[in-house]
């Protein structure tokens, strides 16, 4: 063997054969969410290092192998097993699914990257598709990984399988309460449970931490028990502290709406400025990084001002978030709620209804569960008011999305 570029390669006509590759170490990559380039910047080597180590045509010098094991979340006897396995492409993976639903003993790396990628496509599409449009792949998806997870006999298969477990838990936790317009709480609750344990067992506490801040968003917006939320908000920060800025500060957000929904002012500062906190220190290593949207903290901070009675800082903090938000989302539904209910609190019935019709445009499209029990407690709370025309056509426009 000789030394190229700070790998070996291996003697006997210098390359390995063309055609054989390392795939389970290429789906290993993928699976965790690294790209070529960003492997070889944790490294510290070419990103033409990573293709040779995945085409089989060199091997990872010894003093790389621990970094590139804990790179990829493995033991270093695990990494060797990758660096072993060395053969022609898969089936297609849709194929390969089939194959192994079948013969679910068989079950390999590569089939749960394909039902983790799946599960992640309809997680993406969530805050801008109706959740009934996903619900039955999503839970075709986790019944599917529950199954394989009580067959497989590989430990790194189990542990890949456990966190397709629990993000298709949580996901399913999010589409059967927005699919029940947040009423279903205690399926939605089980989901997210299951989710937890097993996160737990996998040791991976950023899914964990995530869903029981899910959980908690069925204490604040559905059952109404703050205090309960408050619990849960904390635990979750407690849970991701250290190992993502995003999720602790999300939780940080919800336990101040808790506190202001306690009326607990000084603590609902605190815990905004504690998110703020965990907000800045944010960096693109963070595994949650993709949960993180720069209205979050504008956009929870007006609800807080709204359950204080503070209805100027929450109009503006609303509008901060209105500008920052993508349209047609289901949280665009949720600022433009809020922003009814801010108006209203102003006695502005104008601003309050043309904020409605915004806001059921938006539901319209994607049916957020969230931002129509906003319109609901909106259009309560215009009764006063429900003489006025306008009134009129936002209430007729409501009874027309209900019957839809």
């Amino acid at each position: 063997m000789s030394w190229v570029n700070g790998s070996v390669m291996v003697s006997g006509g210098g390359r390995r054969r063309a055609g054989k590759r390392r795939h389970r170490l290429a789906e290993r990559r993928k699976a965790i969410g690294l790209s070529q380039e960003r492997l070889a910047e944790v490294l510290g080597v070419d990103r033409s290092t990573i293709v040779r180590w995945e085409r089989a045509e060199t091997d990872p010098q010894p003093w790389h192998r621990p970094r590139l094991a804990a790179a990829l979340k493995l033991s270093v006897e695990e990494l060797a097993d990758l660096l072993v396995e060395v053969g022609q492409p898969p089936s297609p993976p849709n194929e390969r699914l089939n194959y192994v639903l079948r013969h679910p003993r068989r079950v390999d790396l590569v089939t749960v990257a394909y039902l983790r990628e799946r599960v992640q496509h309809l997680d993406e599409r969530y805050d801008r598709t109706p959740s009934t449009l996903l619900l039955a792949e999503a839970g075709q998806l986790h019944g599917q990984a529950t199954f394989l997870r009580q067959h497989a006999s590989d430990g790194l298969v189990q542990r890949e399988l456990a966190a397709a477990v629990a993000e298709s838990a949580t996901l399913m936790g999010q589409l059967v309460w927005d699919a029940s317009q947040r009423h279903d709480h205690a399926a939605s609750a089980a989901y997210f449970d299951q989710a937890i344990r097993a996160a737990q067992d996998n040791r991976d506490v950023v899914t964990e931490a995530n869903a029981l801040l899910r959980k908690s968003y069925l204490a604040l917006y559905g059952t109404k028990q703050p205090t309960a939320g408050v619990a849960l908000t904390a635990r979750a920060a407690a849970v991701s502290r250290t190992d993502s800025h995003v999720i602790a500060g999300l939780a940080q957000l919800h336990r101040a709406e808790a506190h202001a929904m306690l009326g607990q002012a000084r603590d609902c500062f605190d815990a905004l400025g504690a998110a703020e906190d965990h907000f800045a220190s944010i960096d693109r290593r963070d595994p949650a990084a993709a949960l993180f949207c720069p209205s979050h903290h504008a956009r929870l901070a007006g609800s807080c001002w709204l359950s204080l009675g503070k209805a100027t800082d929450a109009m503006t903090a609303l509008e901060e978030a209105r500008q920052l938000i993508a349209a047609r989302r289901k949280s665009t539904a949720v600022v433009l709620g809020n922003l009814a209910l801010a108006s209203i609190l102003h006695r502005d019935v104008d601003a309050a209804t043309s904020y409605l019709h915004q806001t059921i445009e938006v539901i319209e499209r994607t049916r957020a569960g969230g931002g129509l029990n906003l319109a609901f407690a909106a259009a309560r709370q215009l009764r006063p008011w429900r003489d006025l025309p306008s009134v009129h056509d936002v209430n007729d426009r409501l009874f027309t999305l209900m019957t839809r």
